[in-house]
């Protein structure tokens, strides 16, 4: 029944009364097109509708089996790259039949059949980016040039679900973690950087190469709340797509959700 964000935002009030917590109706039939919100959150949604997702959605399963198709397609234009001559512009190496290139500092593998190898888990948010890299990556150097997501070419359409599902809930967890969420930045090799926001937390991450990502998160203080905001290079998009940029930074937010969660010391306090 449902294949798209648009099939299902033809199904919702279009109001965009923001009381289900998303920022708009089509941004709520995205996030429910990925599995992440129900039908049921909508409160001015009719009853058959939600009948109708009751009946048919779950049993179909879209999203997964799109997310497989896609896996599926890039693994074969794997099997049909040279690996070797994708080393360079990549930022990788290549040896033993293997393309290793580094996310945060970690080796992330893929070989000619397009099998990924890691020390740590697969994200699957992170392998379709990771392969889409390895596939079309220019390979240009980053400029040095940091604009938030909104300013790349293609975020002017994604940039409101970008805030919603990265900065939000990455904020939430510096709030609520922030000894624990400076330990992960860490550990993930983030690097101090220079000439931009005078900001408590302003560090670089490499979440691939040619791939640089800003994080800059401002404390609380007094009657001010906390703030955080994500960077990319200005020419991101020359080294991986829109849509992969997205994907790449919602797997690593969601990384850094279920660290925080599984490894807080301290029940997490109130959200600012």
């Amino acid at each position: 029944m449902t294949h798209s964000t648009i099939d299902i935002y033809k199904l919702l009030p279009k109001t965009n009364c923001k009381e289900c917590r998303a920022p708009s109706c089509l941004a709520f039939a995205a996030l429910m097109f990925k599995g992440e919100r129900e039908i049921e959150e909508c409160p001015y949604v009719n009853k058959e509708v939600i009948g109708l997702f009751k009946g048919a959605v779950k049993k179909t399963n879209p999203i997964e089996t799109d997310r497989e198709k896609f896996m599926e397609s890039l693994k074969q234009r794997v099997a049909n790259t040279d690996l070797e001559s994708r080393a360079k512009p990549t930022g990788g190496s290549f040896a033993n039949n293997r393309l290793t290139i580094k996310i945060m500092g970690k080796d992330f593998s893929v070989d000619s059949t397009g099998k990924l190898f890691s020390d740590i888990h697969v994200n699957p948010w992170i392998a379709a980016p990771f392969l889409t890299y390895v596939l079309e990556t220019r390979g240009l150097e980053p400029t040095g040039t940091w604009v938030p997501f909104r300013e790349l070419a293609g975020g002017k359409d994604w940039y409101r679900l970008f805030g919603q599902r990265c900065e939000k809930p990455l904020k939430q967890v510096a709030d609520n973690y922030p000894a624990l969420f400076a330990d992960m930045i860490d550990l993930f090799n983030g690097k101090p950087v220079e000439n931009h926001y005078q900001s408590d937390i302003s560090l670089v991450l490499h979440p691939l190469p040619r791939l640089p990502m800003l994080i800059c998160y401002w404390k609380p203080e007094e009657e001010l709340g906390s703030e955080l905001n994500l960077f990319f290079d200005r020419n991101a998009e020359e080294n991986l797509n829109i849509e992969g940029i997205y994907g790449l930074a919602t797997g690593l937010v969601t990384m850094f959700e279920k660290i925080a969660l599984k490894h807080g010391i301290a029940s997490p306090c109130p959200a600012h």
